[in-house]
């Protein structure tokens, strides 16, 4: 079966902070994005030259080099993916140099998560201009940016969670996905763990998504649910 997933894009977070490393990481994934990491300069110079990622969200603070060292190896080596800063250096000598060693732009910490993926966003869109932000599955599409979705040329009117659920069984195509993975995945620490939930929104999506049409949401008894044409 072909798989119809859209990535939003390859990232490589580099952050020597476990916890905020993780955060990080998870986040962007829920978002859409496909994640991988590293904790030093030396491990994101590997992981830049060999996956090459379409962003880097590069901490400046290392335990070994510094962001801008890595950034300069980077570029002497002629690699030019984009480069977001993740730091609390924010003195204006320090973001002329970031900048003018090759950089793309600086969150500074502390940061909303939601700065993090509208400022990913924003320099994939200028770097990658043709890279598609549509998941669809047969006559179905689910527009990661806007928020639209359309059965056909029906709009499918979806509450925040209804749009998380589709966008997670959207993104994981022709695969079953376990009550136990969707409820991790879509409400994560805003839920106490009730597999029940996903029942009763599994049937809410169902009554809009399935309401016209082939059914595009199955039950795999025992398993889990999937969503395929």
């Amino acid at each position: 079966m072909q798989d119809s997933r859209v990535e939003r894009g390859r990232l490589l977070v580099v952050e020597d902070e476990p916890s905020i490393r993780e955060l990080l990481c998870a986040s962007l994934r829920f978002a859409g994005f496909t994640v991988a990491s590293a904790a030093t300069g030396s491990e994101a110079l590997t992981a830049a030259r060999s996956d090459l990622p379409d962003l880097v969200l590069l901490d400046v603070m290392l335990p070994d080099r510094d962001g801008f060292e890595v950034v300069r190896r980077l570029r002497s080596d002629g690699v030019r993916v984009p480069v977001l800063y993740l730091t609390a250096r924010d003195s204006p000598d320090d973001r002329v140099t970031g900048l003018t060693i090759g950089g793309d732009g600086y969150i500074t910490k502390p940061f909303s998560l939601e700065e993090v993926i509208a400022r990913v966003t924003a320099v994939l869109r200028r770097t990658r201009p043709g890279a598609p932000e549509l998941l669809t599955c047969g006559d179905l599409s689910l527009d990661v940016d806007s928020h639209v979705v359309r059965r056909g040329v029906r709009v499918v009117e979806l509450s925040p969670t209804e749009f998380r659920l589709l966008h997670y069984l959207m993104r994981n195509s022709g695969r079953v996905l376990s009550k136990a993975q969707i409820l991790d995945q879509v409400w994560s620490h805003d839920f106490d763990g009730d597999v029940g939930v996903v029942e009763s929104y599994i049937s809410y999506l169902r009554r809009k998504v399935d309401s016209s049409g082939p059914r595009l949401i199955h039950t795999v008894r025992g398993l889990g649910y999937m969503i395929r044409p």
